[in-house]
């Protein structure tokens, strides 16, 4: 236990000297993410965002920077005729910070996703499917989307755009008509669970990932959301429960992924940070009659995210819109006071803890430096991050040995090319807060990192389960792109 808890002390002391190449990593205070965060945004689903994810693999022999954003939350599988899709008018981004603009909190480098929606026949109530969809975008799939995806490269004079290529969305899991997403191909049975090999995939995931320009690989199209957390109680005065239940279990999102080849980023021999945004036409014109609305104008940015929600868990109310409206570059004027004196801390030391709680509430540095700004940092330089599948136990498809979705607090370390600080051979964060993986607890993690006090001398409290969750209700692909098989609408459960 003593050496187990030098490491951990060894490892934030890396992460709050500022020594990942920038600000500290650890996002402790916002305790969870319910996808549910500025006031405005919540009235815009499909251009809010739930989670981003970064962390490094291997795709096809390629060491690539894995990246992820989900959008459109708490999707109930069973819903119709209407379906949830990406939005033809949103723009969504993911963004990458290198060398200096990582401590400024710029992009370096953005990556757009574009959406454009087709119908095939549209004298038919039939909105989505004609029939049984046995492959992607075939005469049964009646609503088909497809996207684009643009690198813009903002280092260079007057921002320079690459066209990276087009993809195809998979139509979203209903049951009979998209049997093949589901146990045994048949639409009455529940999703099929997470996979270890590409070859495993379900046909239209497996048809949906897509190999676009310059090495890099796409996909978009629905998923199960793989946040696990018990918000209802977190947000129910903090009441925790044991055993807790997973209020993000049984419901689906929209996720984005796409996997970047670090040599398109300079080189693994750097921290690097990543964000992302959703935008709007600034201008929306609503014709008289029958015609549809027109969207014109610039693009105005409506959501914002790096690490899991800093935004809903440390920024109060009044700021909340501001910062979905925000850039990173503009955190340490304006959301820095959020940081350094948490709310939270005094809410989780009155409530959970009765008033005597062990959580700092003032002159919180270690926070500052943790949030400010907010973006998920990851070392390029070590091997790839150890994945979850369905558990240490499952029979097919189990977590990589060694992973622990406590990350550092869980020993699940890395070994950075770049780095070695504490002459402990340079060992880092294998999970969240060195970039972010599915699976990773974020929960524990946070609470963890917000009840120890990490400005020094370190006091490190593991909270191993505080809320009750401790696993996903699906498990995930140890292959692009990761994020669970999305729920069956016809055969499904919530906690």
């Amino acid at each position: 236990m003593t050496k187990k808890i030098n490491m951990l002390q060894r490892g934030v002391s890396l992460l709050l000297a500022g020594l990942m190449a920038g600000p500290a990593l650890l996002r402790p205070a916002a305790i969870a993410s319910s996808h549910m965060d500025a006031p405005l945004i919540t009235l815009d689903p499909s251009a809010n965002t739930t989670d981003v994810y970064a962390f490094v693999q291997e795709e096809n022999g390629v060491k690539t920077l894995v990246t992820a954003l989900g959008v459109y939350p708490h999707q109930e599988p069973g819903i119709g005729p209407n379906k949830y899709n990406f939005d033809d008018n949103v723009l969504y981004q993911i963004h990458v910070a290198t060398g200096d603009n990582l401590a400024a909190g710029r992009a370096s480098l953005s990556y757009e996703f574009k959406f454009a929606t087709a119908f095939k026949n549209t004298n038919t109530v039939l909105q989505s499917y004609l029939g049984i969809v046995t492959n992607v975008a075939d005469a049964a799939q009646n609503l088909v989307q497809t996207y684009t995806v643009t690198r813009v490269d903002h280092r260079q004079t007057g921002d320079v755009r690459t066209s990276l290529g087009s993809g195809l969305v998979p139509p979203n899991n209903q049951g009979i008509a998209t049997p093949f997403y589901n146990q045994g191909d048949d639409g009455e049975n529940p999703a099929k669970d997470g996979v270890a090999t590409e070859a495993s995939l379900d046909r239209y995931t497996a048809q949906a990932v897509t190999k676009l320009g310059n090495g890099y690989i796409a996909f978009a199209g629905q998923r199960d959301d793989g946040f696990y957390a018990d918000i209802q109680s977190i947000f129910d005065l903090l009441q925790l429960r044991s055993p807790g239940k997973d209020s993000q279990g049984g419901y689906n999102l929209h996720l984005m992924a796409l996997a970047i080849p670090v040599s398109e980023l300079g080189g693994d021999q750097q921290v690097v940070g990543v964000y992302a945004t959703t935008s709007r036409r600034s201008v929306r014109i609503l014709p008289s009659k029958s015609r549809q609305p027109i969207n014109v104008g610039g693009w105005v940015q409506v959501g914002r995210q790096g690490n899991p929600l800093f935004n809903e868990g440390l920024v109060a109310i009044a700021d909340k819109d501001r910062y979905s409206r925000s850039s990173p570059e503009v955190d340490n004027t304006v959301f820095r006071k959020y940081a350094e004196n948490p709310e939270l801390a005094k809410l989780i030391n009155l409530i959970v803890f009765k008033g005597n709680g062990p959580a700092p509430e003032t002159n919180r540095t270690d926070i500052a430096a943790i949030y400010i700004p907010d973006l998920i940092k990851i070392d390029l330089s070590t091997g790839p991050c150890r994945l979850a599948g369905g558990g240490a136990s499952h029979p097919s498809n189990p977590d990589d040995p060694g992973f622990s979705r406590l990350s550092i607090f869980g020993n699940d370390l890395l070994q950075s090319r770049i780095q070695d600080p504490f002459g402990n051979g340079g060992f880092i964060p294998g999970g969240w807060p060195n970039g972010r993986r599915f699976g990773d607890d974020v929960v524990d993690i946070a609470v963890s990192a917000l009840v120890s006090d990490l400005r020094g001398p370190l006091v490190i409290r593991v909270a191993d389960g505080i809320d009750g969750v401790s696993a996903n209700d699906m498990a995930f692909n140890k292959v692009f792109p990761y994020e669970s098989t999305p729920q069956n609408g016809r055969n499904h459960t919530h906690p």
